[in-house]
């Protein structure tokens, strides 16, 4: 990444009380993967989706009596960026963690545990994805051990 990329920022301010409405918004972020430059201030590689997701989490914002502008940015320099993504990077690199994991477990499960298992991390995979904007290595492990999983599974119901 030699050069940088224009970001989408999110400064906000919400109303302390009630706490319900910190948590709906801290919960929505959370699940787009931003990055958190600060408080009230939170990133995502700019495109069209991220940007409209913003600006839809902005405009609830806005209706629970906040505060928020939305940005388009580009980082200071390409380390900034660097390091941005990379801190985005290690959190992805977590989840997927978690999936193998999981993976290793529901492998000693019963069949119809498994078949469950299988469905569960499998759409985990996919939430995980729509926020993983930097892939680390262990994306391509979880996708794999899914994968055998699923196959293992579909192999037994065969039998």
């Amino acid at each position: 990444m030699g050069t940088t990329g224009q970001w989408v920022l999110l400064a906000y301010r919400i109303p302390r009380q009630p706490s319900t409405l910190r948590i709906t918004i801290w919960r929505k972020l959370d699940r787009l993967g931003v990055a958190r430059l600060g408080d009230g201030l939170v990133a995502l590689p700019a495109d069209a989706r991220t940007r409209e997701q913003l600006d839809w989490i902005a405009e609830e914002i806005g209706e629970m009596d906040g505060t928020s502008t939305v940005w388009l940015a580009v980082p200071g320099n390409a380390a900034q960026e660097k390091t941005i993504a990379e801190e985005m990077r290690r959190a992805r690199a977590a989840e997927y963690r978690a999936v193998i994991e999981q993976v290793e477990a529901a492998e000693s499960a019963r069949p119809g545990e498994r078949s469950r298992a299988v469905k569960r991390l499998q759409a985990e995979l996919r939430r995980i994805g729509r926020r993983d904007y930097f892939p680390p290595a262990e994306r391509e492990t979880a996708q794999r051990v899914v994968r055998a999983l699923a196959q293992a599974v579909v192999a037994e119901d065969a039998r």
